[in-house]
């Protein structure tokens, strides 16, 4: 899976170590837990949210601040990812399924490798499907459900093997005939399917 932290968020994680005199104006803060009980944060107010108050202190695991940011409105994006699914063919939950992965709905998200929006779409990536804005939702979400259905299409439909090539790239997957021997990839790609067996309900 493709982690991302958003600048937000980054700004959050490390107000503990600015030193109290250095002026620091930040957009609010919000928290709030799922139905599991895990903490996330957003800029965005809404049901169940409360108000973060500064300065804010978050565990750590070891040298990693370990932190998570939605955006509370993934509902707004349900239209479109219905419409892209079905201009490509591709199924809506595994459209449903990436994008929960690849940036848990938050249409800012940028990897540490560079990949940006709701899809995680590389910079090149996303020129190549004519993706001008990667942080506009439209295009982004069309720009990834266009490159999943190629990917599909190249790989004869197998999902595991396109989810992987999405992941890792095609030439790699092509080369090796199967899931490529690298733990990101193979944990992106049970993360995925098991979010897509949730949301069909298996």
């Amino acid at each position: 899976m493709i982690k991302f932290i958003s600048r937000l968020v980054m700004l959050v994680c490390f107000l503990e170590v600015l030193p109290a005199s250095f002026p620091l104006y930040a957009a609010d803060v919000y928290t709030f837990h799922d139905e599991e009980g895990a903490r996330y944060y957003t800029n965005t107010p809404g049901l169940g949210c409360t108000k973060v108050r500064f300065p804010l202190v978050m565990k750590k695991n070891g040298s990693s601040v370990q932190a998570h940011f939605t955006n509370l409105k993934m509902r707004d994006y349900e239209p479109l990812i219905v419409q892209a699914s079905t201009k490509y063919s591709v199924d809506p939950d595994i459209v449903r399924a990436v994008i929960k992965v690849e940036s848990n709905f938050n249409n800012h998200a940028v990897s540490p490798k560079g990949a940006q929006g709701l899809m995680q779409l590389m910079p090149q990536t996303a020129r190549e499907l004519g993706v001008v804005d990667p942080f506009e939702p439209e295009s982004n979400i069309h720009g990834g459900v266009l490159y999943l259905s190629r990917l599909l299409d190249t790989l004869n439909g197998d999902l595991a093997l396109s989810l992987a090539a999405y992941n890792a790239g095609l030439e790699r997957v092509i080369a090796r005939k199967e899931i490529p021997a690298i733990s990101e990839t193979r944990n992106y790609v049970k993360q995925v399917m098991s979010q897509y067996s949730k949301l069909k309900g298996y």
